[in-house]
Parts: structure tokens; sequence; C-alpha cells
């Protein structure tokens, strides 16, 4: 199994589930020094890198993760609530070997607002996509999905909650069976 780089903005509870499901997991990333994420998996001993982008720019950030990424001997990234659009260099460095979930069944809602749109437009399944990452915004070939009901009464939260239980269910299948390859 190719060894995976986790980047993370947040809590990183995708994150989580993919360590617990056992991916070989050589490094875990975040834009933000102080996600509660890194500190969970410092806890279980795996290596962590830090960085704001402020002050130094797209480029120099992004070159920092790259080199990170493969001093740590990273095959493929995995990004689990990293909220940071990667610029078109970084994507064809990575070209084919980065990795997303997103909270639709895509190619429905790309980006932000997914659970308070699918809502919006009436739609009785939500779900969940992992797809490679491309240039285009959530625009890269499916892995996978998942389906999720939107239930009568739905509020955004209340769906989401239930998306991410879903998220904590295909990513870890999903991502094993591509690191695999």
């Amino acid at each position: 199994m190719k060894r995976v780089g986790i980047l993370i903005s947040g809590r990183g509870s995708n994150m989580m589930a993919l360590v617990e499901a056992g991916i070989d997991v050589a490094l875990v990333a975040s834009d933000k020094p102080d996600a509660a994420g890194l500190g969970w998996a410092r806890a279980r001993g795996l290596a962590t890198f830090a960085l704001s982008p402020k002050g130094i720019g797209k480029p120099a950030y992004e070159a920092a993760i790259d080199a990170a990424l493969r001093e740590a001997g990273v095959e493929v990234i995995a990004l689990a609530g990293y909220m940071r659009l990667l610029s078109d260099d970084f994507v064809a460095r990575w070209r084919g070997r980065i990795v997303n979930i997103h909270p639709s069944l895509l190619p429905k809602y790309k980006g932000l607002d997914t659970h308070a749109r699918a809502i919006a437009a009436g739609d009785t399944v939500a779900g969940c996509s992992v797809h490679i990452v491309t240039e285009d915004l959530d625009g890269g070939a499916l892995l996978g999905q998942a389906e999720v009901p939107v239930l009568p009464g739905d509020t955004p939260d209340a769906l989401a909650a239930r998306v991410l239980l879903a998220e904590h269910r295909l990513y870890p299948d999903v991502l094993k069976e591509f690191a695999s390859r």
C-alpha cells in the first residue's frame, strides 16, 4: 500500500477515520498550526507538519507543503477537510495522486453549502463522493459515492451530521483500494 499524506484544516474527523482504518499515514499536514487534528495525530505518534500561508504567499506555502510531503515519503495525498484550493501547479506535480472527499453526490453541488443546497432543491437523497483532484473544482473522476436520505424537516446541520458518518465509512474503503493500486 502506498504511503499517504493527509491534509487537514481543522479537527480532521475524516483524517481520524482514515488513521483508525489502518491507512499507512506518512504525514498529517495542515495550513493551520493550531488545528485540533494535529494534536490528535501527534498523540498517536504520527508525523505532522503545520504552516500558515499568511505572509508567505501561496507559491512558497505550497512549495513547503510539497517538500514536507516528499520528505516523508508520501505517494498519495488525501484531502480530509482541507479548506484551501490547491494551485494548478501543485495539482500538476501530484497529478492522479490526490484524492478528496466531498459532501455531495457529485457532480451535484460542487463547492460549499452542499447540504443547504440539496435541501433547497428538494432532493430526497444527498451523500458524499470521493474523487481524484484536478484543476477543476470538485471535477475529477469519481472513485466512490455513498447516499444518505434527506429527511422531512432536515436542517443543513442535521443532514451534514448524517453525511459525515457516511464519509467516515466510504473514505477509508476507497482510499485503501486507491493506495493499493
